[in-house]
């Protein structure tokens, strides 16, 4: 009985930190939704810059016009309200997390943020002119690049989640790292593997072409190096620690902690 109403205060306290959650991302949402023709524009630049002269989107349906312009402010939404989403997800588990644990939540959500914004911002600024500069200086003579924007969406959306992801990897390793999980030195023995598999998810989420695959897997391994850097820190850094206060404590026994 006592453990049905604990997983029913649970759900409560889920529900409840959704429901946070979405009502942030909707007041943003109301905020920014005036200026979504802006907005589209901004997105769109980078294909725009590097279209011959005379071409232009297209609009292949009736509402796409209405609607993609709606999708990328709620895009721009969630973007801006994900550190308010991240911590309704750490008010939710920071109950069942020890107090070094909890230590550890504020940097993390800050730094996921940040990361996952970096990513995009990278993936906006540093891969898209690539790749459309390439895609249009490849296409046949007489063929009239037109996209159309709901796959210009699409697109878009597709490598801003693929890039925006990527740049967690750091996060991901300091925090098996740290955990216990896995140690730098299993992670140092697999980094073959992972070169490999950079080059795999580049080839699985991003377009067949082969230049957004390898400005993606690139940095995936990258930041997969960075993270081993910043683990080895931080272990370096515990073991350091943790050997000063083993010898204060042999040499002052009547200090050591009851905790």
């Amino acid at each position: 009985m006592i453990k049905s109403a604990s997983f029913v205060s649970h759900l409560t306290e889920l529900r409840t930190r959704l429901l946070h959650s979405v009502i942030a991302i909707v007041v943003v949402f109301v905020c920014i939704f005036p200026w979504s023709r802006e907005i589209y524009s901004i997105f769109a630049a980078p294909l725009l810059a590097v279209l011959p002269t005379g071409s232009h989107m297209i609009a292949t349906e009736v509402v796409t016009p209405f609607l993609i312009p709606l999708k990328l402010s709620l895009l721009v939404a969630f973007v801006m309200a994900l550190p308010f989403v991240l911590y309704q997800i750490w008010a939710f588990v920071s109950p069942g997390l020890y107090a070094h644990e909890k230590r550890w939540i504020v940097p993390l959500i800050f730094a996921s943020s940040v990361l996952f914004i970096a990513g995009m911002a990278f993936a906006y600024f540093a891969v898209f002119p690539v790749v459309f500069k390439f895609v249009t200086s490849v296409a046949p003579q007489g063929v009239a690049i037109m996209t159309d924007i709901s796959k210009y969406f699409d697109f878009v959306i597709t490598l801003f989640v693929a890039f925006g992801t990527t740049f967690e990897v750091p996060i991901l390793v300091v925090v098996l790292v740290a955990s216990g999980i896995v140690s730098v030195e299993k992670l140092r023995y697999v980094r073959p593997y992972v070169i490999v598999g950079a080059f795999i998810v580049g080839a699985v989420f991003t377009p067949p072409d082969i230049i957004s695959q390898f400005l993606l897997a690139l940095p995936l391994w990258l930041l997969y190096e960075i993270g081993l850097l910043i683990a080895s820190v931080i272990i370096r850094t515990k073991r350091t620690r943790t050997d000063a206060d083993h010898e204060f404590n042999s040499i002052h026994p009547k200090h050591v902690s009851r905790d």
